[in-house]
């Protein structure tokens, strides 16, 4: 099937301001509130919405079910550019990126063999988190230092590094089967452009506190996916993808809210 250029433009703009709006974020407020917010379901929005509309709204309903495995492949990531990227500066970026992308590969040809439902692509990426939390308790928090100014360089990386992915994903999503579509759109297309500003600007500390608390933002792409493996073929794309922004954006304000609460009990507050 041709594309419209009409929708590889929308494709290209909407991923250039997804991990825009995330940079932003992280730069301006502080690398644990993008770790959680990074599991918004940005990236994988993008690509599952179109891949419905490319496709078919049944192929990436068939998908979903795949993603919600699929972020288990995404927590190796994370764990894998944890990892192997111990350096500032480019140097750390490449090692971390390949370490990364050695994690994901390994655990998505494995996912790929197996055969889920949505109950369990659900609790195997719900008990990756529970292993990766425990992984990373010890991980420090740092606070990224002051923005040092507008660059264009950043701007063309972050945009290029967001297109392609979804461009990428989106493309291969024609010629592989829903398994595989699934745990690609599963791939952090917002969170992993990120890291590589963030490392490449402020370091390799605060990227290691974004990934630190990136499983626990998982809850929201978790209730995203689901919701979409029920609502794409009988509500259709445009309701079915605002149907799963509700439940993903009450899933995150649920779970800060009881972390805030959590925080106030530990410190002895009323």
């Amino acid at each position: 099937m041709d594309v419209p250029l009409s929708w590889q433009l929308a494709k290209l703009l909407v991923s250039i301001a997804a991990v825009l709006g995330l940079s932003m974020i992280a730069e301006r407020v502080n690398p644990r509130v993008a770790g959680l917010l990074s599991g918004y379901p940005l990236g994988t929005a993008i690509a599952l919405f179109f891949i419905g509309l490319e496709i078919s709204p049944t192929f990436a309903t068939e998908s979903a079910v795949h993603t919600l495995a699929g972020f288990s492949a995404t927590l190796a990531l994370g764990g894998g550019y944890l990892l192997c990227a111990r350096r500032d500066g480019l140097t750390g970026v490449l090692a971390g990126s390949a370490g990364g992308f050695i994690a994901w590969l390994a655990v998505s040809l494995l996912l790929t063999q197996l055969e889920f439902t949505r109950l369990t692509g659900t609790l195997t990426t719900l008990a990756a988190i529970i292993v990766f939390l425990r992984l990373y308790r010890r991980v420090p928090d740092t606070v990224a230092g002051p923005r040092g100014g507008f660059s264009w360089a950043a701007l063309g990386l972050r945009a290029a590094l967001a297109a392609g992915i979804i461009f990428l994903i989106t493309g291969l999503a024609h010629v592989m089967p829903a398994a595989w579509a699934g745990v690609m759109a599963a791939f952090p297309v917002t969170m992993y452009p990120f890291l590589v500003i963030l490392h490449l600007t402020h370091g390799a500390a605060p990227v290691a506190t974004v990934i630190k608390h990136y499983p626990a933002g998982l809850g929201a792409l978790l209730c995203y996916a689901l919701s979409i493996s029920l609502t794409y073929e009988r509500l259709g794309l445009l309701i079915g993808t605002l149907a799963g922004f509700v439940v993903a954006t009450a899933w995150l304000l649920a779970w800060t809210r009881l972390q805030a609460w959590r925080t106030r009990r530990l410190a002895g507050s009323p």
